[in-house]
């Protein structure tokens, strides 16, 4: 599969690019991006060609793998759909319900795989342990920890400006809930939003499958408290994430099986831009009320 990297800031040359470069059912094809100088800088580290327009890349390649803020994912996204490009994407899928539902209308219309990267989702252990869990019945409560030093360490790359508009909610709800989801089923609402520290943010979900979850969600965390952490209580025992050990590089490669697989099947994939859309849904809910306007 021949495919494209749109972005170039600090997630697509740690993770992006080498997963893709790396990858043996790829061909990588180019980078464009926004600004010229970092375009072709990250191209030539790959030996790839820097493309000056979007739709240049996309009728070279066979799918696009984006590493953009959420705004730009989302329409750039639409647009590659509806060229036909399959579509590996980050989270969150879209900053708006809006934005994530076009995503998805676009990738069901044009009938192409997609997959929301998700980090925990394909990590193996962690995958594993979600796999085992929702297979378990009575689960009574989940509470989930995800707590970052974005915003609390100097110089941090990751502290940019939709991270700061956005907050914790939106960057790590998702990973939070990409754990929470599959085991405990779909949120049925939000029942309580309250802020915290900086951008930190608690939820209190009601699930289809009659349990309740509390999310603890920061990037402005003492960077010695920070850390993700999953506990399920119920009438099996108490259960928690195990730690894994797997790169980021390593599971975006995962991720990119993914793709492979539900564009060679037809077969969508479990965090394909629908589920992206569903945690977009939470994750609104959430922000109105936190802004009292629910």
């Amino acid at each position: 599969m021949r495919i494209g990297l749109l972005g170039t800031g600090p997630w697509a040359r740690m993770a992006h690019a080498p997963a893709l470069s790396r990858h043996g059912g790829l061909d990588f094809v180019g980078v464009w991006g926004r600004r010229t100088a970092p375009t072709k800088e990250l191209a030539d580290n790959y030996g790839v060609r820097a493309y000056d327009e979007v739709d240049a890349l996309l009728a070279d390649v066979d799918a696009v793998a984006v590493a953009l803020p959420p705004a730009v994912q989302a329409d750039l996204a639409v647009r590659a759909a509806r060229a036909g490009r399959h579509l590996l994407l980050d989270k969150p899928l879209a900053p708006t319900v809006e934005q994530a539902r076009a995503v998805a209308g676009a990738v069901e219309e044009a009938g192409v795989a997609s997959v929301v990267f998700f980090t925990a989702r394909f990590q193996p252990e962690t995958e594993a342990w979600i796999n085992e869990q929702a297979a378990v019945e009575g689960w009574f409560t989940g509470r989930a920890e995800w707590l970052g030093a974005v915003f609390s360490e100097d110089a941090n790359p990751f502290a940019t400006p939709w991270r700061r508009e956005k907050g914790a909610l939106w960057d790590v709800g998702p990973h939070a809930l990409s754990v929470l989801l599959p085991i405990l089923g779909d949120a049925r609402r939000v029942t309580a939003a309250a802020s915290g520290p900086g951008d930190t943010v608690h939820l209190v979900l009601d699930h289809l499958g009659g349990a309740s979850s509390t999310l603890a969600l920061s990037l402005t965390a003492p960077p010695a408290a920070a850390g993700a952490a999953v506990e399920l209580r119920g009438s099996a025992g108490v259960t928690q994430l195990p730690q894994s050990t797997d790169s980021a590089v390593s599971a975006l490669a995962r991720a990119a099986d993914a793709l492979l697989a539900a564009s060679r099947t037809g077969r969508p994939h479990a965090c394909d831009a629908a589920f992206g859309l569903r945690v977009t849904e939470i994750l609104a809910t959430a922000e109105a009320l936190l802004d009292g306007g629910a």
